[in-house]
């Protein structure tokens, strides 16, 4: 099995699909297209049934399906695995993002890690289970989503596989593929991102009282953000296995040369979320906070709050401890840790949380050697992960 397997990913490897995260770009290695198109045709060769399910042109979800010993009308249950094919950019990278190379135990590329390393592990596991399916099973269907890393929205578009389109009946389980070093993920944090903007009155720099400051007046935003972050943000919410919710004023950008005095100032702002709330209300309870705290600014009312480019919900505990402990068990028997565990970064699992469908992450690999120069995955954690995934569906019961 480790041969196919390794091999395999070393095939999602060298095809690229980096997300461009918002950016505006070109070229052949971005979107997911290419790896769509390859999953197509591993799907037609396995034959089993699958369909694509679009986000927008270009960028198509794709899930197949192994139809149980009961149908779900009849009493069967329905398990579904779940990976992203996108990937963070390759900028910066020090190895060959598309050239996979083994070395130390270890398989290098963009993606290997997340989450391609998950993905081939589930698919092998998929393949197994269609070629030799037990006499007993559930329904099995493998979902490859796209724009992951970017907003998440692939995962929620993937719903509408039962809620729209009626093509499957909802899942009674959902195991989301991300690097856990094959500990179970329960919960995890929720994002809301948006511009923050702020307007002043340009004039020649030689006369700035003629003029309105743009970027003075966002550096006394900055302060009341920076006061919230230190002391408000962190007592929202709290959760006992995530880390406490955050702000962060990542980006800035004003003025139009050193001789002017700038008429616009703007800066992107990150607040991740407890698991519970929900990320509107965290906008909202910003909004709120700057505002009362700058009522005695006569500009206060001329800030504008820009509506969200990204809002995802986090991956709560209430609906999970049942599939939690099941995996666990399984993860256990094998001889690993298998921690319940609560993550500070966010998941695909949101979408499905949301709904409240059971669902947990869980997968090979570190999430420290995500996203980075030379992201790597141990080929030790693909095979036990390969295991497994086959395992929890053999176990699901029909």
């Amino acid at each position: 099995m480790s041969e196919g397997l390794f091999g395999l990913l070393e095939d999602l490897v060298r095809i690229p699909s980096v997300n461009p995260m918002g950016r505006d770009v070109s070229g052949d290695i971005y979107y997911e297209d290419k790896m769509t198109s390859y999953l197509e045709n591993w799907f037609t060769n396995l034959g089993v049934e699958f369909r694509r399910n679009t986000l927008e042109p270009g960028r198509d979800n794709i899930a197949a399906v192994l139809p149980g010993s009961r149908s779900v009308e009849d009493g069967g249950r329905l398990i579904m695995l779940e990976a992203h094919q996108d990937t963070v950019p390759i900028d910066g990278m020090t190895v060959e993002p598309f050239d996979p190379v083994i070395q130390d135990g270890k398989m290098y590329g963009r993606g290997s890690c997340d989450i391609k390393g998950g993905m081939a592990c589930m698919l092998t596991a998929f393949k197994r289970f269609v070629e030799t399916p037990p006499p007993d099973r559930p329904t099995v269907v493998m979902a490859c989503t796209v724009n992951e890393e970017f907003g998440m929205s692939g995962a929620a578009k993937l719903c509408d596989l039962w809620l729209e389109e009626q093509w499957i009946p909802q899942p009674d389980a959902i195991i989301v593929a991300e690097p856990t070093l094959l500990d179970v993920v329960v919960a995890h944090k929720g994002v809301t991102r948006f511009e923050l903007e702020v307007p002043g009155v340009a004039c020649h720099s030689s006369q700035p009282e003629l003029g309105q400051n743009a970027i003075y007046r966002m550096a006394r935003i900055i302060q009341v953000l920076e006061q919230y972050a230190a002391e408000v943000v962190g007592q929202l919410n709290e959760h006992p296995l995530v880390t406490n919710p955050t702000l962060n004023v990542g980006m800035i950008e004003g003025g139009i040369s050193v001789n002017t005095v700038p008429d616009r100032c703007s800066i992107e702002v990150g607040r991740r979320t407890s698991p519970t709330e929900v990320p509107d209300d965290a906008y909202q309870h910003i909004i709120d906070y700057v505002r009362g705290q700058l009522a005695d600014e006569a500009w206060a009312d001329e800030i504008i709050f820009h509506p969200p480019t990204i809002s995802c919900g986090g991956l709560s505990d209430e609906f999970n401890g049942e599939l939690a402990s099941y995996v666990q068990q399984v993860v256990q028997q094998a001889g690993h840790a298998g921690q319940r565990i609560g993550v500070p970064y966010g998941t695909d699992a949101q979408a499905f949380s949301l709904h409240q469908i059971p669902t947990v992450v869980f997968g090979p690999g570190s999430i420290d050697q995500a996203h980075t120069k030379d992201e790597w995955i141990e080929l030790e954690q693909l095979e036990a992960a390969a295991d497994l995934y086959y395992e929890l569906l053999v176990n699901f019961g029909a």
